[in-house]
């Protein structure tokens, strides 16, 4: 367990700092629209202060300098807008994924230098290129070394970083019988290669393939993926095309999260820059089997409140629609919708003026966040009301939707 305790602390609250680069990553602790960078070199101590930082927006770039902490932030972007940002360290150039701007909350990223400034070699003109290596042989890689799964779990997703070191034992360059190649589990969304991979992994979908033949050493792969969460369980079941002989699974412990599989040993809780994770080190796992990890009691948030309201709201869209063309002379009828429609409107206001009183001064993020959500739900909900009454030429009386909500 020491060794999984060194691979916690080397990993600290976020894998490498190179595998994070670029990639934008939302948070609520901003405001909303808003984006920040982080410029470091190599290591996440290695602040770099006064940095230019360029965020592009389609044809137009806003520039902001870093301050102490290596961090530039960008404030009331349009929602929707494509956005870069991009970095020039020393001659080299950093750029994050496009993404767009978000309409709630803010974005994080992080742009990664290198330790080296402009150290690369380069070979002269008219010199011989580097001597050619030895031919390759057919022959077995394995798994091993440093690799570790990553769980990250969140309230809609949970993110999976595979960090692989790929073994080839022997003092040749090997080709494996067959192509190392395997799909994600089905689920997998924005499968991608990160940085300080080797440039002989690429992705298509959710298929990772790795192009022999191996250098003699090791070959490091790093993937990261999100999975939907409806619910508070996850089963990750993964194959490899090569055994896997050493390795550790992490678990970032958010709320009661909980890791259990029968091919990991000596699980303990372990502490890294102020987070918590569940950490195992894993069992050897033949070529073909499946790795299986299984998480429960993860944070999530149900989509069933939404997608009532949604559905209540088309259903008072469409009472709406069928009162407005009903003939004028059935008073009856209108008067019949006009009283449900009321009946509605004081359901949905005692919903809301409930709601209010059991957040009270509640203010934990993720008792915050469910109330924002219901209570925009409600609110929604109560505009619908109101616009098929007002249709109607029905006069709402004392109070109104802003009113309700304020």
């Amino acid at each position: 367990m020491a060794a999984l305790v060194a691979l916690v602390a080397q990993l600290g609250a976020q894998p490498d700092p190179r595998q994070m680069a670029g990639i934008p990553r939302p948070v609520d602790d901003l405001p909303n629209g808003s984006v920040s960078v982080r410029v470091i070199r190599g290591a996440l101590t290695n602040n770099i202060p006064n940095q230019a930082v360029d965020l592009h927006m389609g044809s137009d770039v806003r520039t902001m300098k870093t301050d102490a902490e290596g961090r530039a932030q960008f404030d009331k972007l349009t929602p929707g807008a494509n956005l870069k940002a991009v970095a020039v360290v020393d001659g080299e150039r950093l750029e994050s994924q496009e993404f767009p701007a978000p309409a709630q909350g803010g974005i994080r990223l992080l742009l990664v230098a290198t330790g080296d400034k402009g150290s690369a070699a380069t070979t002269p003109p008219g010199s011989p290129g580097p001597p050619a290596g030895p031919p390759a042989a057919t022959g077995q890689v394995v798994i091993g070394g440093q690799s570790r799964f990553i769980f990250q779990p969140g309230e809609e997703s949970l993110e999976v970083y595979y960090l692989l070191e790929i073994l080839n034992k022997s003092a040749v360059p090997v080709n494996p019988p067959t192509p190392f190649a395997f799909d994600l589990p089905s689920g997998a969304t924005g499968t991608v290669i990160l940085e300080g991979s080797s440039p002989l992994a690429s992705v298509n979908g959710r298929r990772v393939t790795v192009n022999g033949p191996f250098p003699s050493g090791r070959t490091r792969v790093q993937i990261g993926a999100a999975f939907t969460v409806t619910s508070g369980s996850f089963d990750l079941v993964q194959r490899f095309p090569a055994a896997l002989t050493e390795y550790a699974v992490l678990v970032e412990r958010v709320g009661d999260t909980k890791m259990s599989s029968s091919q990991l040993a000596g699980q303990q809780t372990v502490q890294a820059e102020g987070e918590m994770f569940l950490g195992a080190e894993g069992t050897p796992v033949a070529e073909g089997q499946p790795l299986t990890v299984s998480l429960t009691d993860m944070p999530h948030y149900s989509p069933a409140p939404r997608r009532a309201a949604l559905s209540l709201a088309l259903g008072i869209v469409l009472v709406g629609a069928w009162a407005a063309t009903r003939k004028h002379n059935d008073s009856g009828a209108r008067a019949n919708e006009r009283k449900r429609l009321i009946a509605r409107r004081e359901k949905l206001l005692a919903d809301l003026v409930r709601l209010e009183r059991e957040h009270g001064g509640d203010r934990r993020d993720d008792r915050n966040d469910r109330y924002k959500a219901r209570r925009a739900e409600i609110v929604a909900a109560l505009e619908q009301v109101y616009g098929a009454l007002d249709s109607d030429g029905v006069t709402p009386g004392p109070g109104n939707a802003a009113g309700a909500a304020a």
